[in-house]
């Protein structure tokens, strides 16, 4: 199991929302790099990365501190926010990338998603951000009438390297992860799947080393990381064999 510590870009700073709501961004790191460079050496396998204002532009806005990022560590990095075309996709990967999170387009374009699958083999990861089970796009702002689960399934034979289930309604809330509805999830399909929204401290860290969370790929870490609420030696160690 793998804990991805997330890194939310908001006009170059690395911040943490509540829901997803703009106005309620704290920011913790003027230099997103440099927070990169520290969760590298605090042992973290994996990067998270996410473009705030091009999830809600629909476009790229945060290049400049995801290319610092990139420049910082060697840690592999998996970006969303507002990557939509096949043109988009391929530059980030030429950039460095690791993976590319597609949220929106998974919810609208279903063609892209599986021809990017086909044209970047295990590169191409899907975002499902759901409020109370229904998938939410555009940076969160607007509802669908997709079911989670149901959006899930329809790429389980697209060669989708993950999906990333965020329950927006505990975002950044330090409420506990929606284990209960990732789970369900996970239990419906093959994908990869990482849990997102809420993580609250060490309680969600024992939680995830239990034997029924095994099926999970990892979980992402974002507010309780930055406010001291993890420890993040042991919380990796307690993971390490739990998947």
């Amino acid at each position: 199991m793998i804990l991805y510590p997330a890194i939310d870009l908001k006009d170059g700073q690395c911040v943490r929302l509540e829901r997803g709501e703009m106005d309620s961004a704290t920011v913790f790191d003027t230099s997103p790099a440099s927070r990169a460079a520290h969760f590298a050496q605090l042992g973290f396998e994996w990067l998270h990365v996410v473009d705030l204002n091009g999830a809600f532009a629909g476009v790229s806005r945060n290049a400049e501190a995801v290319a610092e990022i990139l420049a910082a560590t060697t840690k592999p990095v998996q970006l969303g926010g507002g990557i939509r075309t096949m043109a988009s996709i391929a530059t980030w990967l030429e950039k460095g990338v690791a993976r590319v999170i597609l949220g929106t387009a998974a919810a609208k374009d279903p063609d892209l998603v599986r021809a990017a699958c086909k044209s970047f083999p295990g590169q191409i990861v899907v975002g499902i951000d759901a409020r109370e089970g229904r998938v939410a796009v555009a940076g969160w702002a607007d509802a669908t009438e997709l079911d989670a689960a149901d959006l899930a399934a329809r790429y389980e034979d697209a060669g989708v390297a993950a999906i990333v289930h965020t329950d927006i309604g505990r975002d950044g809330m330090l409420t506990g992860l929606n284990l209960t509805e990732t789970l369900a999830i996970a239990q419906k399909v093959e994908t990869p799947l990482i849990a997102s929204g809420g993580f609250s401290g060490m309680d969600d860290i024992s939680r995830l080393a239990e034997p029924e969370c095994a099926i999970l790929d990892g979980a992402i870490l974002g507010r309780a990381l930055y406010d001291g609420r993890v420890d993040a030696a042991a919380a990796i160690s307690a993971v390490r064999g739990a998947a």
